[in-house]
């Protein structure tokens, strides 16, 4: 049995799970809904306040859905309830971040400003304070928009080896290379 898969999925006070016939998970809290469709073999169930996820047989298939869908459904329920967050720093000199609403605009180095436009799920908030680089906050219920919405701003300018310059998480740790020695 799947060691995740078999953990039941604690379903807080204000949150409500419901599952149609078609198959997909729907989780509402304060913080908003999210959808997810799940396997037709996979069976998720509400059994005294806890979300059990159970597959029909240990065929690989179904073990690999089974741990899947139970780390899925509880990131939909961490979601809705709690939120969460990705902070990215812009390090490098005369880089910048700036936003209007959802509309991020970047200057890194590049010859031209990026305008990245950020989905309406999330909410941007950039932070400049003067000594220190700039950060990009985005918040959201959904873990999966997030995070590919954070890989997305840190592949325009993916942190480099050598200075460090570049779009990093905040915490992110740079392996660095020493540069060429000097002469002889």
């Amino acid at each position: 049995m799947s060691r995740i898969g078999k953990q039941p999925i604690a379903l807080p006070a204000g949150v409500t799970l419901t599952v149609s016939p078609s198959n997909e998970v729907v989780v509402k809290g304060p913080k908003g809904e999210l959808k997810q469709p799940i396997d037709r073999d996979i069976v998720v169930a509400v059994n005294d306040g806890n979300i059990e996820v159970s597959r029909p047989t240990d065929q690989i298939r179904h073990r690999a859905m089974h741990g899947l869908y139970r780390s899925i459904i509880s990131n939909m329920v961490k979601g809705v309830t709690e939120g969460f967050e990705k902070k990215l720093e812009l390090v490098g000199v005369g880089f910048k971040a700036s936003n209007q609403g959802n509309i991020l605009d970047l200057a890194l180095g590049y010859s031209h400003n990026i305008i990245f436009e950020i989905p309406k799920e999330l909410t941007l908030t950039t932070l400049t304070e003067k000594g220190a680089n700039p950060i990009i906050t985005l918040q959201g219920s959904d873990k999966q928009l997030l995070g590919q919405v954070a890989a997305k701003i840190r592949s325009l300018r993916k942190p480099e080896p050598y200075k460090g310059k570049g779009v990093k998480y905040v915490g992110e740790f740079i392996r660095r290379k020493a540069g060429k020695s000097a002469g002889k």
